[in-house]
């Protein structure tokens, strides 16, 4: 009889940030959607937003179960090399649980969850950091989208502004960002202001496994230990 792979003890003494009491209902979690969910999918985010990404879970929490948090943890509940994983093959999605990161565990089909996925697209304004997409550029003249009260705010964003009969006027051609460089705070702001959406939230599946099979969707990615494995 081959031996069960259910209800393992795990350590968890080198994971201290959160209580060990947190950890573990994670690790049980985990383990428990594992076990009540035919597939489970590692995908990665890029400009992560909390709120749309609620509501992108919601849709799918009748048939679909998400974890994010840390990466450590996740591959503890699964296990991380055939010898403590909680169900064949499984230690192979651990090894995909790096950097930005989730796992999803659905009973929906394979290609329902690839549409999903792939349709899945949030605009967003651009926080601080963030490469520009694209050049903004203001010229010189009147700014009408600004009322009178915002030229103080517009000064200390570093746009050479002035008030002229109540008007808010550019004195000279503006650069807010450049295309391919990081936005500063100020830069950010402007943007915001213009009402100029920089920002995709988007979720892309690297793995997907079920019983029986593994597959690696992303082009890339370092997955050879994986494979022979």
């Amino acid at each position: 009889m081959p031996k069960s792979k259910r209800n393992k003890v795990v350590t968890l003494s080198k994971t201290k940030k959160k209580g060990r009491d947190h950890k573990e209902s994670i690790v049980s979690a985990i383990r428990e959607a594992a076990e009540s969910y035919s597939s489970a999918y590692v995908f990665t985010f890029e400009n992560m937003r909390n709120l749309k990404f609620k509501e992108f879970r919601d849709q799918l929490k009748t048939t679909s179960r998400f974890f994010l948090g840390s990466n450590k943890v996740m591959q503890i509940s699964l296990g991380r090399t055939p010898a403590d994983e909680i169900k064949e093959g499984i230690h192979k999605v651990s090894k995909i649980l790096r950097g930005n990161t989730g796992l999803l565990f659905t009973n929906l089909p394979k290609e329902e969850v690839e549409r999903l996925f792939e349709e899945y697209e949030e605009h967003d304004f651009a926080r601080t950091g963030t490469i520009a997409t694209e050049k903004v550029e203001l010229k010189e003249g009147p700014l009408d989208q600004f009322t009178h009260e915002m030229e103080p705010f517009l000064r200390k964003q570093g746009m050479p502004v002035r008030l002229n009969k109540g008007v808010v006027e550019l004195v000279a051609d503006f650069v807010v960002c450049e295309e391919g460089v990081s936005l500063s705070p100020e830069s950010a702001r402007i943007l915001r202001l213009l009402g100029v959406e920089m920002a995709t939230f988007r979720l892309r599946l690297l793995c997907r496994w079920t019983a029986g099979d593994f597959e690696v969707y992303r082009d890339g990615l370092n997955v050879s230990d994986i494979e022979s494995s």
